[in-house]
């Protein structure tokens, strides 16, 4: 079985280290490369293939915010996950408005990270339990600010078994944790997501996902 190649990009040479450590050995993973910053990081993917980076947020240099939106435009097959200490909503909302596909914090666990990889390379969109928090408070407190604004409903034409998916995608399950919970197919689930994307006119799983955590 091919491994998943991850390349890292963190000035932290602790945690690049730990990360390495952890990837290779509990997550059976390959590190394709390591950067201390956007630049080099740049400079180093020019020759190598990466499946998925692993970027901080902040670094002397180019830091994450910066980087992100060059590797989805040079390296669109990549995915990124950011790993950083910073949940600032500005930073949180960068980085996913920029292209990110998940978003973690380093005080994560191992095998959360782990996992968490893997999930973002089947394409899914992960966001740290604290981190949706956050951008569930954020987008209430728009909608309190904006008296004039109509907070927007859920779609009438939901199906009493769409509702019962949407709320389980609020909790962050997963496609295969929700088939588990509701004794279904994973593609039946994958079946009933595309028509809840349909109906809220929308394609993308985190933003349904904090939608839907401030509307339930």
């Amino acid at each position: 079985m091919k491994k998943v190649r991850v390349f890292l990009i963190d000035d932290e040479e602790l945690l690049i280290e730990s990360l390495e450590i952890i990837l290779t050995i509990k997550g059976n993973m390959e590190i394709a490369g390591k950067a201390r910053d956007g630049k080099e990081a740049l400079m180093k993917l020019a020759g190598t293939r990466a499946d998925i980076a692993l970027v901080d947020l902040n670094m002397k240099g180019m830091g994450g915010i910066e980087l992100i939106p060059i590797l989805k435009l040079n390296y669109p097959d990549m995915k990124i996950l950011v790993l950083t200490t910073f949940y600032d909503d500005d930073y949180i909302t960068a980085a996913i408005s920029n292209g990110a596909d998940g978003y973690l914090l380093k005080d994560s666990e191992d095998d959360n990270l782990i996992r968490a990889i893997h999930q973002v390379l089947s394409g899914q969109s992960i966001l740290d339990s604290k981190v949706m928090r956050i951008l569930s408070k954020r987008i209430a407190s728009y909608q309190q600010k904006d008296d004039k604004a109509v907070k927007k409903q859920l779609p009438k034409d939901l199906t009493a078994r769409e509702l019962e998916l949407c709320g389980l995608i609020a909790e962050g399950l997963t496609n295969s944790e929700i088939a588990q919970r509701l004794y279904i197919s994973e593609g039946t689930v994958k079946n009933y997501i595309s028509s809840i994307y349909d109906k809220f006119e929308l394609h993308d799983r985190t933003q349904l996902a904090i939608l839907l955590k401030s509307m339930l």
